[in-house]
């Protein structure tokens, strides 16, 4: 909005311009602002860069495309000649562009003195939250781990796309990282060394040489280290996150609730009180009840639902008058139906009713499908506290419990011992648990895909286990961090390396680092001053120095603005340097409310980026579509 589309002002003439883009910057918009806020910005019309478009000779126009060849062609068309369609052109593009492609845009005399700006934005990732991002690679899983002969080439695209998007981000926010990276395990004397292990270090080595570009093309870059990044496979914890049920109120909603994105279809009644009638809302931070509810128990986001509805008839007399007439205790359902009925309230209740709404029906969904009981097993396996025969047990005596759930419970039982599928004993289980053939082929690639790590896996947090569990235990239990509500014991593995990256103990064997620290560069403790912080000389792309965690935990009605989003902002220029952390092949939003909660703990804003952002039944998707084969380096012969 304002590099870009307003910074077109200052020499133009036109008053109202055209906004061109193509289909991927299209959607880099989209994620990043509303169409009310280009149109403040002087622009009345988007167009599609490959669309039949009218000439608009009285208007310039302001292209955002990729640099791409075909796109570069394309812009030369509308604008070289006699007739071009408008009558300036301010080009941006998405992130670097080749020279010859620049060379090509020179040798046409008739564009020269028509182009108002040519400029990189650096600008392609998608952001999907304060705290959060996306390279937009859904079908990273598939090209960067299913190793087959063919994929080679879809192989180092993917490679080289997620790694021009996620040095985007540093050069739209001033940061220069330390590039931390999980190293191939297998790379030693006995063991070959397969594609899928290379992904980190290949990720890692392009970002780097995009950055060290960038120190020397970006007016005002930082030279010395001001951030940390880490860069991860999905593998760092073998497969488990995306699987298991997260019990907050964020992810159970996109877990259970046929949600589009962050879109919620519910039927509210008619202005004119006939029929109800469909209505779309949005799950996003404008809301300030699902801002404090998000990364909140499901329990608690329903008892503090249901308080907060008690407060609100509290403070009206006209509420208080029904509660007289109603008589006795008022469940939450009672309490939204009294408010509904109070028109001058409608505004400042339907915020609140729709979360009562949401709530309601995800207990139900928990209660009809046994959700309790499928939760605490998945737990159990995790810990340790449960294997084959309680597994067997479950499936033999819980009728009631989906085939997709006894799915994701076999996924993570493969994820932990994939050494018992090599058997028919794999198989057997799964005929038991009623699996189609595509759920089988979903849990053999979830066994195939960690089987390597497993293998590998020499020490390390993620693999310490009590001496004293009678099960093989995946992940140790947190007794710093006790929770009131049942099924919290699961952490993503991500949490503790956070962490671990924060005090600068990331273990020596299992992650390198880029790039020796700069003498200026030091760890930055947890307690850390203002000085503490690296700042870069002042740039038109200043570092967003506001932050989203800093709020309170509560509010009085849930609807004031007053009560969660004016304290919202905190000064980050106060705290340590920031945490980027990239998860390759999909993270969950149980890593994303990791980032938000060690914001807050460690007084660093931890930044959670990957190729996509996957709920469960998206990431079983994906694994179903990979294929088992296995390809090592040496068939390749690179």
């Amino acid at each position: 909005l304002f590099e870009m589309l307003r910074s077109t002002r200052k020499d133009s003439k036109s008053a109202w311009k055209v906004l061109i883009m193509d289909k991927f910057t299209v959607k880099i918009m989209s994620y990043s602002c509303k169409m009310a806020d280009i149109t403040e910005e002087g622009v009345s019309l988007v167009e599609d860069l490959y669309k039949r478009r009218q000439p608009l000779p009285s208007l310039d126009a302001i292209y955002f495309i990729q640099p791409t060849k075909e796109n570069v062609v394309m812009f030369l068309s509308d604008m070289s000649g006699r007739s071009p369609l408008y009558k300036k052109a301010y080009v941006f593009f998405s992130s670097p562009i080749q020279k010859d492609l620049v060379a090509q845009i020179k040798r046409d005399s008739s564009i020269l003195p028509r182009i108002g700006a040519l400029s990189e934005m650096n600008l392609e990732y998608f952001p999907i939250d304060s705290q959060g991002f996306i390279t937009d690679h859904e079908r990273a899983l598939e090209e960067l781990f299913c190793e087959s002969a063919e994929g080679f080439n879809k192989y180092n695209a993917c490679l080289n796309a997620m790694a021009t998007r996620i040095s985007t981000v540093f050069a739209s926010m001033r940061e220069f990282p330390r590039v931390h990276y999980r190293i191939a395990k297998t790379i030693d004397a006995s063991t070959m060394t397969t594609l899928r292990d290379m992904v980190p270090t290949k990720i890692a080595a392009g970002v780097w040489n995009y950055l060290s570009k960038y120190k020397t093309s970006i007016p005002e870059f930082p030279q010395t280290e001001t951030c940390e990044l880490l860069i991860v496979d999905r593998s760092v914890d073998q497969q488990i996150a995306p699987i298991i049920h997260e019990w907050t109120y964020d992810a159970m909603c996109h877990d259970l609730l046929c949600m589009d994105g962050n879109k919620y279809v519910h039927e509210v009644s008619s202005k004119n009180g006939s029929a109800s009638e469909k209505k779309e809302v949005l799950l996003e931070d404008h809301d300030p009840v699902w801002l404090e509810l998000r990364h909140s128990h499901i329990a608690d986001a329903s008892e503090r639902l249901h308080d907060k509805m008690t407060h609100f008839v509290s403070k009206n007399k006209a509420a208080q008058l029904q509660q007289a007439r109603a008589g006795g205790e008022l469940s939450t359902r009672d309490l939204q139906k009294m408010v509904q009925a109070l028109p001058q309230y409608t505004d400042q209740i339907d915020k609140l009713s729709l979360h009562v709404e949401i709530a309601g029906k995800l207990n139900v969904i928990i209660r009809e499908q046994c959700l309790r009981d499928v939760g605490q097993l998945e737990q159990d396996l995790v810990f340790g506290d449960a294997g084959t025969k309680e597994l067997i047990n479950f499936f033999r005596t819980q009728l009631g419990v989906s085939r997709e759930n006894k799915l994701r419970l076999l996924m993570i039982y493969a994820a932990i011992n994939p050494e018992k599928f090599e058997s028919d004993k794999g198989t057997k289980m799964m005929q038991l648990a009623g699996l189609s053939a595509d759920d089988m082929i979903a849990v053999n690639n979830m066994r195939c895909l960690c089987t390597d790590t497993k293998k590998s896996s020499g020490g390390g947090f993620t693999l310490k286990f009590d001496v004293q569990k009678k099960k093989h235990a995946h992940r140790k239990e947190r007794t710093t961090e006790q929770s009131a509500w049942a099924l919290s014991r699961f952490y993503p593995v991500l949490e503790e390396l956070i962490e671990q990256l924060s005090k600068g103990e990331l273990p020596k064997d299992e992650y390198n680092c880029m790039n020796d620290p700069s003498p200026s560069f030091h760890v930055v403790p947890t307690t850390t001053s203002t000085s503490a912080r690296t700042s870069p000389a002042h740039s038109m792309r200043s570092r967003r120095t506001g932050g989203s965690w800093a709020r309170p935990r509560g509010s009085d009605d849930g609807y004031s603005s007053d009560s969660v989003l004016k304290h919202a902002s905190s000064d980050f220029q106060k705290h340590g340097q920031r945490i980027f952390v990239f998860v390759i092949g999909g993270a969950t939003r149980s890593e994303l409310r990791a980032a938000h909660k060690l914001s807050s703990k460690l007084k660093r804003e931890v930044i959670l980026g990957s190729s996509s952002l996957d709920d469960p039944l998206q990431f079983i998707t994906k694994l179903k579509m990979m294929s088992a084969e296995e390809l090592t380096l040496d068939d390749l012969h690179i």
